[in-house]
């Protein structure tokens, strides 16, 4: 019997592949293999997935902890010198551990310990001051500790007032050197409270301010600073024994002796002449005073200053002038609790470059003094 064939609709015969025929075992379903083929890839990706995985837990098992400790070993301190600069602050009080807290916090070196073991090396370290400190970024902890104890490290204004300038030449030289301005000093001046100043100086500041140096941190106030200087004027009158309702006329006396002569050892003569004119109801009659009242150096004064009715006119009004002409030093406070015995009620300089002065209890010779001193004035034009 002859094969079956079908015809096509193509009108072209073909063998009919019947289930498990050879021709059907050579041509596979083509669908099912990309399946299959997709399955495989899925399984791949798992399986490195999963490779990848346990290798990277088994690095932060095994080796990362062996990295982070050598690191952090390496680190525990700064190899040193360092770089840049950075401002830290030493509060008083600061222990080293509290000082390793923030040179850490300012990365100036690794570890709190690093510092606190060199701080304990040192047997300066415990005399470190409070201030505000320059140092540099990574530094090792040894050498943190030496600049701590460096006065170059340290950052203040350092500001000297010499003996015998008043209140408003201080104000100028303060903000000379701070760059706080002179009106937010003065402003400070003007509130006694903030300054500390006491009830005995009447609410004026004059006298009160100190002649020192003086170092200042950044950031001080107008009023902390001059309220430092009045801690120092009453810290002097203490220690000299002054009581509290004898300053003022203290420190007015010594701030006339400050602005009338020149060398130490006439101080307490001049106290003496001031004591000897109030005793005797002599009014004081002194350049210096009228001056001050007039805002002018004495040497300017004129015949018509010399008559000006204001309170600092010491040749109409008898006693001392209505404050400090001045802030005086030490030596002008010792020399107006001591005067130098004498009978004087009259001096007279007759040469200001020198300083000679002559102390008289004699009018004639006093005019002598006068008209000696006038012609030095002439003769410097």
């Amino acid at each position: 019997m002859s094969d079956l064939f079908l015809g096509s609709p193509t009108g072209t015969d073909e063998q009919l592949d019947l289930p498990g025929s050879e021709r059907s075992r050579r041509r596979p379903d083509r669908r099912g293999g990309r399946r299959r083929h997709r399955r495989r890839s899925t399984v791949a990706l798992v399986v490195a997935f999963v490779l990848v995985a346990t290798a990277g837990y088994f690095l932060m098992e095994t080796v990362w902890p062996s990295l982070v400790g050598s690191t952090s070993a390496s680190v525990s301190d700064y190899p040193g010198p360092g770089h840049g600069s950075v401002q830290i602050v030493v509060k008083p009080g600061d222990t080293g551990a509290a000082i390793a807290a923030t040179l850490v916090e300012n990365g100036v070196v690794a570890t709190r310990s690093a510092f606190t073991d060199a701080f304990k090396a040192n047997p300066k370290a415990g005399s470190i001051q409070p201030g505000t400190y320059t140092l540099m970024l990574e530094m090792k902890a040894q050498e943190a500790v030496s600049s701590l104890l460096d006065p170059a490290s340290r950052v203040s204004y350092k500001v000297t007032i010499p003996e015998g300038l008043t209140a408003a030449q201080i104000y100028d030289r303060i903000s000379s050197v701070t760059t706080v301005p002179v009106a937010t000093i003065a402003a400070a001046a003007a509130d006694p409270a903030s300054i500390g100043l006491p009830a005995e100086a009447g609410g004026h500041v004059e006298g009160w301010l100190y002649p020192a140096t003086y170092e200042f941190e950044p950031g001080a106030t107008a009023a902390q600073m001059l309220g430092t200087m009045v801690k120092k004027t009453i810290s002097v009158l203490d220690g000299l024994g002054v009581a509290a309702d004898q300053r003022e006329s203290v420190l007015t006396v010594a701030s006339i002796a400050e602005k009338e002569v020149k060398f130490p050892d006439q101080y307490a003569k001049v106290t003496r002449v001031i004591d000897n004119r109030i005793a005797r109801q002599i009014p004081l009659g002194m350049d210096t005073i009228n001056a001050y009242g007039l805002n002018k150096a004495a040497i300017d004064l004129t015949a018509s200053d010399l008559k000006a009715d204001n309170p600092y006119n010491s040749r109409l009004h008898l006693g001392l002038p209505p404050t400090p002409i001045s802030n005086p030093g030490q030596a002008t406070i010792e020399a107006a609790l001591n005067p130098t015995p004498g009978d004087w009620i009259y001096f007279v300089t007759v040469n200001l470059d020198t300083g000679e002065t002559i102390f008289t209890n004699n009018y004639d010779e006093f005019l002598a003094g006068s008209a000696q001193y006038q012609q030095w004035l002439k003769s410097k034009g």
